[in-house]
């Protein structure tokens, strides 16, 4: 292939034909010298096939952050190459720059950096890698593009996590916890408690909490002290159906569920209680459920970050099998969807005694504020106006409506804004909690 420069050099021998007779032999000359020359050049540029690519840098990054991965290429060939390249990723990546010029001697190595601001969560892989190299005169080059399966360097794919806006709050969330777990072992024994430790008793404990056969045995009045039952069960239900790709604000509802969901996780593998997910629309997308607490929690993150919402309806008969298959032991159901009339009551409401008999069961759903704002009738407002403001009462009339129905058959309710949402499920799992209903 021929640069620029070819295109000068014809443009220095288009004067030719007006001085020489014989203007096409002479056309033609400047035309066969110009290609000669692009040809010398070619042949003289580094061939791309001695070029060897390996890659290294980051696999992870929260979306929000900055990655970098490095891109090194190596010369085996015996003369030095100048080298153009471009290192393409999909366009959600954010990978720049895009081109790289590089000057490679022989037998040496030189590598390039390309950074990438992710604007969605989820896989974004490397596309190709383009390698021109040019001749000593830069008027031709040789071009190879090189996809990740036809090479011996491995692909690279970087893993982009959701975003979890909500970790600041997790610190009052985890002092609101270790308040919890004090105050059960100061009111004494109640519901949903388990035994923690013997020790003597002081002027203001509780004189239910007294072990008279442990005192006996110390001769002295001894006390049994209580902590919040551990190793609770929590299964987070993501809904990944259509109604979670609508945006509230500038991101996707299911966006606010993980942000909920994982804040959720991470409380409930600190209170050493077990968490699953699962994540499902017309079928289940992601299911973690086993192992370790430590490494239960990085696999939830993982998980999370490769969900998107999807255009089908959500199969809620689908969830109510899964978790009605399970094993008897009572766990706490958060349900991640849309507060929507049509889904609930053609979906939900039907399968919820049955899921209310067997465990505790809060259903989530995000608020769009812009709804609210739409109530608010101007001071100058036209028919138009009056209008809109009184769809949007409608439709969180309706909203109001369904919430009330779930909440006569038995589920908990959270309906929240964006922004205190992942706040207000959080504080519905700490209220179980203490009160020891989970």
């Amino acid at each position: 292939m021929v640069t620029r420069r070819f295109a000068a050099l014809l443009a220095v021998g288009a004067p030719l034909p007006a001085l020489v007779p014989g203007p096409w032999l002479a056309v033609l000359g400047v035309v066969a010298f110009a290609l000669t020359v692009a040809l010398v050049d070619v042949a003289v540029a580094g061939p791309l096939s001695k070029v060897r690519l390996q890659r290294d840098g980051d696999r992870t990054v929260w979306l929000g952050g900055t990655a970098t991965v490095r891109l090194t290429l190596i010369n085996v060939a015996k003369r030095p190459m100048r080298l153009h390249v471009r290192d393409s990723w999909v366009p959600s990546a954010g990978a720049w720059p895009a081109w790289h010029d590089v000057w490679l001697p022989r037998g040496e190595q030189h590598t390039i950096t390309t950074t990438l601001d992710p604007v969605r969560h989820g896989d974004r892989p490397a596309v190709r890698v383009t390698l021109r190299s040019y001749g000593p005169l830069g008027i031709a080059y040789r071009q190879r593009r090189r996809r990740w399966n036809e090479q011996v360097t491995p692909p690279w794919t970087l893993r982009v996590l959701p975003r979890f806006p909500s970790r600041r709050i997790l610190p009052e969330k985890l002092a609101r916890m270790r308040v919890i777990d004090g105050s059960v072992v100061a009111r004494g024994r109640g519901h949903g408690t388990e035994f923690d430790v013997l020790r003597e008793y002081v002027i203001g404990d509780d004189v239910r909490s007294i072990d008279w056969r442990a005192s006996a045995r110390h001769n002295d009045v001894v006390v049994r002290t209580w902590r919040p039952e551990r190793d609770r069960r929590l299964v987070c239900v993501l809904d990944t159906g259509r109604t979670s790709a609508l945006r509230v604000g500038d991101a996707p509802r299911l966006d606010a569920a993980i942000d909920a969901a994982l804040l959720l996780a991470v409380l409930a593998d600190r209170a050493d209680d077990r968490v699953d997910l699962l994540a499902l629309d017309s079928a289940i997308r992601t299911r973690v459920e086993g192992g370790g607490h430590r490494a239960k929690l990085a696999r939830l993150i993982d998980a999370m970050a490769s969900l998107e919402a999807a255009p089908a309806e959500t199969d809620f008969q689908l969830l109510a099998r899964d978790l009605l298959r399970r094993d008897r032991k009572r766990s706490l159901v958060v349900i991640f969807t849309a507060l929507e009339p049509a889904p609930m009551i053609e979906g939900l409401l039907p399968l919820l005694p049955r899921l209310t008999a067997r465990h505790k069961v809060l259903v989530a759903g995000v608020r769009d504020p812009a709804v609210s704002r739409l109530t608010q009738v101007p001071a100058t407002a036209t028919a138009a106006d009056v209008h809109t403001a009184a769809a949007a009462q409608r439709v969180l009339t309706e909203r109001d409506r369904v919430r009330d129905v779930l909440a006569r058959f038995g589920a908990t309710v959270v309906d929240a804004d964006t922004g205190d949402f992942a706040s207000r499920v959080a504080d519905v799992y700490l209220l179980l909690k203490a009160t020891g209903r989970l």
